[in-house]
């Protein structure tokens, strides 16, 4: 008797059903706010090299020989005008060197605002 039961039962055809379903709002609403901040380090780095010089240049001087040598002299060609003398001298290597870091931050805010209704 149980068998025939359980075989009626599960050869009966089943009945669906569905609820309506009714919202619980008529008006929604949905703000959103998103603040970001990003760090930026900028890192300049030069260096410049450069070879020896040894130079001279001048109004009313006369030199004895090339200025790279040890035994060169200058002398003033005319006693009674001005002169001017201008000698360099710099060895071989580095020149200059920059060393730059810059901080940037930038800091970004989105709002948004959504509204949802029936």
């Amino acid at each position: 008797m149980t068998k025939l039961f359980i075989l009626l039962a599960l050869l009966s055809p089943a009945i669906a059903s569905a609820n309506t379903v009714t919202p619980q709002f008529t008006t929604w609403y949905m703000t959103s706010n998103t603040v970001t901040t990003q760090t930026i380090k900028d890192v300049t780095i030069k260096e410049v090299k450069g070879a020896a010089v040894k130079t001279w240049s001048g109004t009313n001087v006369t030199a004895s020989g090339n200025i790279t040598a040890a035994d060169t002299t200058f002398s003033v060609k005319d006693d009674t005008k001005a002169w001017q003398m201008e000698t360099t001298t710099r060895a071989a290597g580095l020149i200059e060197k920059w060393d730059i870091t810059t901080d940037y931050t930038i800091n970004s805010t989105t709002n948004s605002f959504s509204v949802f209704s029936q």
